[in-house]
């Protein structure tokens, strides 16, 4: 079953029981796949980047179709789900409970030392993408995006490399992707990069819960990393 699939079937749950909150939602992932890691892992990711699109999607005031056209570029929804995701995208839209409430109950699905924690960070660069689809990151955008990242327990050097890919640019944007100070050797420098890349390669996310539907994240993150790379590899031999 597909992870929109799975998706559908937890809604139409909902539906059946009288309940039509996120938070709702969460408490049935929770206990739906309580012996199956690996898909509550998948169902959780796919909740939350839903889930904080769509409140994110008013943060700056607008809904461009920009940032629409990102949604589905990162979801990746093949047209007989489509009905499913929108479901839950309106869902959270409609509902009252405001996006903390939303980070908290995402958080707490993390389970202390295990990668479920990482893949708060992939959710949270998931939905920079989309804030930065229509060119810029919107201040009310990015104070949404920061207090997501307080919420999922990501520290402020996590939350500033995520920012550096999407909103800072040259040489120090370039640094600041890759984590290091233009004062490192190019030693450290290389091995930090050659870290990056092993950490962010699309199968090392897909066993921390990232679902195949959603891989553009991994693609586009890779990007970016080599591009930081290109910029601070000639600087540090120069």
């Amino acid at each position: 079953m597909s992870i929109f699939s799975s998706l559908g079937q937890l809604l139409r749950d909902l539906a059946s029981s009288g309940a039509s909150t996120i938070e709702a939602l969460v408490e049935r992932v929770r206990a739906s796949y309580s012996d199956d890691r690996a898909t509550r892992r998948r169902v959780a990711f796919s909740v939350a980047m839903i889930a904080l699109s769509a409140k994110m999607a008013k943060a700056d005031g607008v809904v461009s179709q920009a940032e629409i056209s990102a949604f589905r570029r990162i979801f990746k929804i093949p047209p007989q789900e489509v009905r499913n995701v929108f479901r839950l995208y309106d869902l959270a839209q409609q509902d009252t409970a405001g996006f903390e409430s939303y980070a908290a109950r995402m958080r707490s699905l993390c389970e202390t030392g295990d990668e479920d924690c990482a893949l708060l960070g992939d959710v949270l660069d998931g939905l920079f993408h989309i804030a930065g689809a229509d060119g810029i990151v919107h201040e009310r955008e990015l104070a949404f995006l920061h207090r997501v990242a307080q919420l999922f327990g990501l520290t402020e050097a996590q939350f500033e490399n995520l920012k550096a890919r999407h909103v800072r640019g040259g040489e120090a944007g370039a640094y600041a992707v890759l984590g290091v100070q233009p004062t490192d050797s190019p030693e450290a420098m290389r091995k930090r990069y050659l870290a990056l890349v092993r950490e962010n390669h699309p199968d090392r996310l897909a066993a921390r819960g990232v679902p195949e539907e959603f891989m553009a994240i991994a693609t586009e993150r890779m990007k970016a990393i080599n591009a930081a790379w290109a910029t601070v590899g000639k600087l540090a031999v120069t």
